[in-house]
């Protein structure tokens, strides 16, 4: 006997994936207005995770009813853009838990890679969406590969995207891990914390070689306690922090990458240091907590700052740890970031150097901005656009960078042709990718509250949700 009908296939009782589905939220931060806007829907493209529209609810309240995609109501939350941390060290723990040095010399690379990962994942649990990683402290090119794990089509776990610069660039005997036993050898057992290079040429060399390896940014030690080795005999000396490359090194360095469309980040606490970088166009300048001269002020120091494109990252999260907010060091990283408040300098970024304390807790750098004066809703904005603002790539920048921006809501910066970093983040607007966290916290109120990792009760990355009532899904 002859068959006449089969039963359904597979294909045939799946249904149609919903093309979109909505985000409807309590209040929504906008970091372009600085206004928290009642009652928005906003809506998401599946396939891409871009946003389509971002609308009062009441204009589409009737549409809901006959909408079959997925809804998820955010209506007793405040949502906002993920946040972004600009200043992460993936492969480094607390150094609390850890020294340094036992880490870099201890630790091996698998043990280091696997730990990134799980520090990966607290980190966008705790509603970060985005990172930039500032070197991997000895464990070579690493975070090239964490990176694609992370961010790439083929994610294997789950992270913020992940922006890295492989080594950070310092000159001879600048930087560590140093042996007690062969004190003119760089590193230990061929662990080197940073990619040695001087003169001009072994400079532009280091930062190509970077750039070839894969790095988002370039990294440099434009200042450091390169007389560390004397601090037996001469504490005060071995302490200070000093211009480790000449000028032409610097210039060689800059221009290289910005050549190559790379941007570059500069560790630079002395203002001798940062005026100098700034004049070269460096893009961002990470910790600057000695802006202060034996005849000057902090502010007076800053002024010099005002009106440049140069991001300013403090760090304040990496000096309140160590010192438990205590004494000379926290005193003037705390006064300097005061003074830039004081000028109204609006160039900020939150990195808080996270791994020198816990990965998850980020939110710290956030809370010590409003603790020492600044506008909450300036610190979200820092937090949120302001880090994308930093960690974008030069193709935003410019004239063309302005033009781009403008097409935005044209939708042609889908991650799947763009790629993963190079989307727009932090905002959500039509065209930027739907990258949202959700905290039930009264910022006005209790601040720190409501950005801590406990507070956050939803987190979507691309479009895709990783945390929901409260509960990681991964």
């Amino acid at each position: 006997m002859q068959l006449t009908a089969s039963a359904p296939t597979l294909e045939d009782q799946a249904q149609p994936a919903a093309p979109t589905k909505i985000v409807l939220a309590g209040k929504l931060f906008d970091p372009y207005t600085l206004e928290l806007l009642d009652n928005q829907a906003i809506t998401i493209c599946n396939d891409s995770g871009m946003i389509l529209d971002v609308s009062p609810l009441s204009a589409i309240g009737s549409n809901l009813v006959s909408f079959d995609g997925e809804v998820i109501d955010l209506r007793h939350l405040t949502v906002l853009p993920g946040f972004v941390d600009t200043h992460v060290h993936f492969f480094l723990h607390p150094y609390a838990e850890t020294s340094w040095v036992d880490q870099v010399t201890k630790e091996s690379i698998v043990e280091r890679t696997i730990k990134a990962t799980v520090h990966a994942k607290r980190t966008l649990m705790a509603g970060f969406t985005t990172v930039r990683d500032l070197g991997t402290e000895g464990a070579g090119d690493a975070d090239i590969a964490l990176r694609k794990c992370l961010s790439s089509p083929g994610a294997l776990i789950p992270g913020p995207r992940y922006f890295c610069v492989t080594r950070a660039i310092a000159p001879t005997g600048t930087y560590g891990p140093k042996s007690s036993l062969y004190v003119n050898k760089e590193g230990i057992d061929d662990v080197t914390g940073v990619d040695v290079a001087d003169g001009t040429q072994e400079c532009i060399k280091a930062v190509r070689r970077q750039i070839g390896a894969g790095a988002d940014w370039i990294k440099i030690y434009a200042d450091y306690a390169v007389r560390s080795r004397a601090s037996e005999v001469s504490r005060r000396v071995a302490a200070a922090s000093m211009a480790t490359f000449d000028y032409d090194e610097l210039r060689a360095m800059i221009c290289t990458a910005h050549a190559y469309g790379v941007k570059v980040a500069a560790h630079a606490t002395n203002r001798s240091t940062i005026i100098p970088l700034i004049s070269l166009g460096v893009d961002s300048i990470e910790h600057a907590y000695d802006m202060f001269a034996p005849d000057s002020t902090a502010v007076e120091m800053f002024e010099e700052y005002a009106g440049h494109k140069t991001k300013y990252v403090p760090t304040l999260a990496a000096y309140y740890t160590m010192t438990q907010g205590k004494g000379e060091l926290w005193d003037r990283a705390a006064n300097s970031f005061k003074a830039a408040l004081e000028l109204d300098l609006d160039n900020i970024s939150c990195g808080g150097d996270t791994g020198v304390f816990a990965h998850g807790a980020n939110a710290l750098e956030l809370s010590l901005m409003v603790r020492l004066g600044a506008d909450w809703k300036k610190v979200l904005r820092w937090a949120t656009l302001g880090g994308w603002e930093c960690i974008r790539s030069r193709m935003w920048e410019g004239e063309a960078g302005k033009t781009r921006l403008a097409q935005v809501g044209d939708l042609k910066e889908d991650p799947r042709i763009v790629g993963d970093n190079e989307v727009p983040f932090g905002a959500v607007r039509r065209g930027f990718i739907a990258d949202l966290i959700a905290t039930p916290g009264n910022f006005a109120a209790d601040f720190e509250g409501a950005v801590s990792a406990e507070s956050i009760q939803f987190v979507m990355k691309g479009g895709k949700i990783y945390k929901r009532d409260g509960l990681p899904l991964v």
